[in-house]
């Protein structure tokens, strides 16, 4: 009889650790799924828009240049700095901006210029963007550091995108397609809306040009066609790369994967979204006193 007890008792010892084995899996996957869940929602949250709005956050594809703990902490850096200045959440080449900065030599110690956005590219503390405008019948560019400390102002007077990546021609284009106001003021479009693409074509001069236009796939010019000459259009066949467009690897080496971009989008989303609801906040409270007026 006892010793029935005890091989009863050893019995149910093995049964309940057999129980707790079997119980100690599920309670693990319930707490990854639990840690999980909340990643998914952040990503899930990132707006696919992000990678066209803010196209700095991205860092440079070239492996050779990849470093993630710079990365990260450029990603705080410049965090940090658009929440010390009023910089636009968006804007594309072709958008009218106007840029206050910090400048020793002027009267007020700042200068204040209005162009159209030809370019923009680099990444990170890197990013820079270019602006046009002919004043007194002189064409003028200025490069902008996005993140420079001497920046104190960005606005965007005029937000809308244009046919070609890329405006450079426009410095070969009749002075009227760059020429903009000092004191323009500001186009605000209702939230919500889309970017409004314009199709204006600028009006090439005659040559000589800067760069051969008729070499590049080019949208926004309208009269290309009447200064080109038979070699110059078979020239411009030679170089053409029409077979670009289907090279995958080529593709896939100069651009970040979607599944890299969702996850350092959903690091800095959090914020990004706090600096839009501060900048509506003070939209609001500029148009109050004009609506009571």
């Amino acid at each position: 009889m006892i010793i029935s007890r005890v091989i009863n008792k050893r019995i149910c010892n093995v049964t309940a650790l057999q129980r707790a084995v079997s119980s100690t899996p599920t309670t693990q996957n319930a707490i990854t799924s639990e840690q999980q869940q909340p990643k998914s929602r952040r990503t899930s949250l990132v707006p696919s828009k992000y990678r066209f709005m803010y196209p700095e956050f991205l860092p440079d594809p070239k492996p050779e240049w990849r470093n993630l703990i710079r990365e990260k902490l450029e990603r705080k850096d410049m965090l940090a700095r658009r929440s010390k200045i009023d910089m636009p959440p968006e804007f594309y080449v072709g958008s009218v901006l106007a840029v206050t900065s910090s400048d020793p030599h002027a009267a007020g110690k700042t200068s204040r210029f209005v162009g159209i956005c030809i370019d923009r590219h680099g990444c990170g503390l890197q990013a820079k963007f270019i602006l046009r405008n002919v004043i007194d019948h002189q064409g003028v560019e200025i490069l902008y550091d996005m993140y420079d400390p001497t920046l104190q102002k960005v606005e965007v007077l005029k937000l809308e995108k244009r046919l070609d990546d890329k405006l450079y021609y426009l410095r070969d284009c009749l002075p009227e397609f760059s020429t903009f106001d000092l004191n323009m003021e500001a186009d605000i479009l209702p939230e919500g809306s889309e970017v409004p693409l314009n199709t204006t074509k600028a009006v090439l001069k005659p040559r000589p040009w800067l760069e051969r236009w008729e070499r590049q796939d080019l949208k926004g010019i309208a009269n290309l066609q009447d200064f080109l000459t038979p070699k110059m259009i078979r020239q411009a066949k030679k170089v053409e790369t029409p077979w670009e467009k289907y090279d995958l690897m080529k593709e896939y080496r100069r651009t970040i994967p979607a599944e890299e971009q969702t996850q350092i989008y959903s690091e800095v989303q959090s914020e990004l979204h706090q600096f839009e609801l501060a900048r509506k906040k003070m939209k609001r409270k500029r148009n109050i006193p004009s609506k009571l007026a």
